[in-house]
């Protein structure tokens, strides 16, 4: 069913549950996902309408960990209604303002601290409805990891690697996988940054934690620190780990003996994991969805590889490597 046909359905469901109350629904936004969200009117507010196709998108973790969410206190959209076999969902309306405007404000840090007050209670959610919580592990980790030379180097920039390289990058590919399975695992949301968190009246809420793991502790943290969309000075970035690194201790999640500079590895490692997988998402969404707006984060993303790669002297190679090659690549694309 093509998107038109699929508002037209939405349209009609929507009529259905709300017996005529409700206005046509207006499309927001499509994320990078099948998922598209729209907007309408019911008694004198307006609500969400999420239309996630059935043979692209499952509802039920959505489902399942709003529910696990909204048991540990966290703020989460509530469910209005649904019909998962046409993959319609109604939801409370958060608004339109992500944490990204704010992060570049003069309450920035205020900001900042109110985010990662959520990571330990989201830590302790290791469970859903469906069960527990998926493992991150190593096939998952290997899997992401490849999106990069698939994607963006193979695709996007039209590179083949020579067998040096290919050995460069598996190298490099063993470090993070070996570093992220060593960190305690914990409940992580998976996709913890500026634009899933929502400001609401003077706090935030949560969305978009469908794809929510056990999985590295340091996660969610580096995903908010080391944020795709926007760039945080790396002094505050070495501010808000270290107290958050004694909140995870004061909670019991973090072992006392664990020392910092143990968890900012962890944290860098865990960041570079995230960050190539993500630059290859990007290359993705344009070359396979056509979704080109993501390619503006890329360099973002690249200078962060190879800052933050320079620091290890086992990917220092990768770092040389995606600075000499890949990116005077990008740049002449």
């Amino acid at each position: 069913m093509h998107n038109e046909s699929r508002q037209q359905a939405l349209a009609r469901w929507l009529d259905t549950v709300w017996a005529g109350e409700a206005s046509a629904p207006v499309l927001i936004f499509g994320d990078a996902s099948f998922r598209r969200y729209f907007r309408y009117h019911r008694q004198g507010r307006t609500e969400i309408a999420m239309d996630a196709p059935p043979e692209q998108e499952d509802c039920r973790p959505f489902l399942a960990l709003t529910q696990a969410y909204q048991e540990a206190g966290l703020p989460v959209p509530q469910v209005l209604a649904q019909d998962l076999s046409q993959g319609f969902l109604c939801l409370t309306d958060l608004g339109d303002q992500h944490l990204a405007g704010p992060l570049q404000g003069p309450d920035a840090d205020l900001w900042y601290r109110r985010a990662l007050a959520f990571l330990p209670t989201i830590a302790t959610i290791t469970h859903s409805p469906m069960g527990p919580l998926p493992r991150y592990d190593r096939a998952l980790l290997e899997r992401e990891l490849a999106i990069f030379p698939e994607w963006l180097l193979h695709a996007h920039l039209g590179l083949t690697l020579n067998p040096e390289e290919q050995q460069l990058w598996q190298d490099a590919c063993e470090v993070l996988i070996s570093n992220a399975l060593s960190q305690p695992q914990v409940g992580i949301h998976r996709d913890f940054h500026s634009r899933n968190l929502m400001v609401v009246d003077d706090g935030l809420a949560l969305i978009d934690y469908q794809g929510a793991l056990l999985g590295p502790i340091t996660y969610d943290l580096v995903s908010l620190l080391r944020d795709c969309y926007w760039r945080l000075d790396e002094a505050w970035v070495a501010t808000y780990a270290h107290s958050h690194f004694e909140r995870l201790q004061q909670a019991g999640l973090l072992e006392a003996d664990v020392e910092f500079a143990q968890f900012r590895q962890w944290m860098d490692l865990m960041g570079m994991q995230r960050h190539l997988k993500a630059a290859g998402i990007f290359a993705r969404l344009h070359q396979r969805d056509g979704k080109s707006g993501y390619l503006a984060d890329v360099p973002r993303v690249l200078d962060y590889l190879i800052n933050i790669g320079q620091r290890d002297e086992r990917l220092a190679p990768l770092a040389q490597w995606l600075e000499c090659r890949v990116k005077p690549a990008w740049e002449a694309k």
